[in-house]
């Protein structure tokens, strides 16, 4: 694989265990980071983000291969592991850290992503809250999240299997 053959794309979508462990289950996907993103802290502790005052989501960078999947594939993934129309929550999960966004990181993933919400809100029954903004520094979590589903046994948190067909 030739990394410069490879893409960035940033999802928030709640708890970030269960979408690490949702993106990582897609062909082409060669890395899933979580991490957190959209404040104004630098180096932000998982304690600072959960402490509201860093304005950062729990999120998770997605390394893929283009030639294996889609963007359009990942944002069809993205809809369907969570809830657009809940604002700052996802599940049991409740706070601003948790709030549904894409982090973009070029024009063209901009328009797709603009584009993917505004077919994806003729399924849903409330309006999409999701934010969609270019992607800021991206902060990796500590390494205790990472991989938290696959190294405790669990098979995500409430996060449903991704079917991209």
């Amino acid at each position: 694989m030739n990394p410069s053959a490879t893409q960035t794309a940033t999802f928030a979508a709640g708890c970030f265990w269960g979408v690490e462990a949702a993106f990582r289950q897609i062909p082409g996907v060669i890395d899933a980071v979580s991490g957190y993103i959209g404040g104004s802290t630098e180096r932000p502790t998982y304690r600072d983000v959960c402490g509201h005052r860093t304005g950062h989501a729990e999120a998770v960078e997605v390394t893929f291969d283009p030639s294996r999947v889609s963007y359009d594939q990942l944002l069809h993934a993205f809809w369907s592991i969570h809830d657009p129309t809940q604002l700052n929550r996802q599940g049991p999960d409740v706070g601003d850290q948790y709030r549904s966004a894409i982090f973009t990181h070029s024009p063209e993933q901009m328009r797709a992503a603009i584009a993917s919400r505004d077919a994806e809100q003729h399924n849903q029954r409330r309006p999409i809250v999701t934010e969609i903004v270019e992607a800021p520094a991206f902060w990796r979590a500590e390494e205790y999240h990472q991989r938290y589903a696959e190294k405790n046994g669990r098979a995500a948190c409430h996060v449903p299997t991704v079917n991209l067909s």
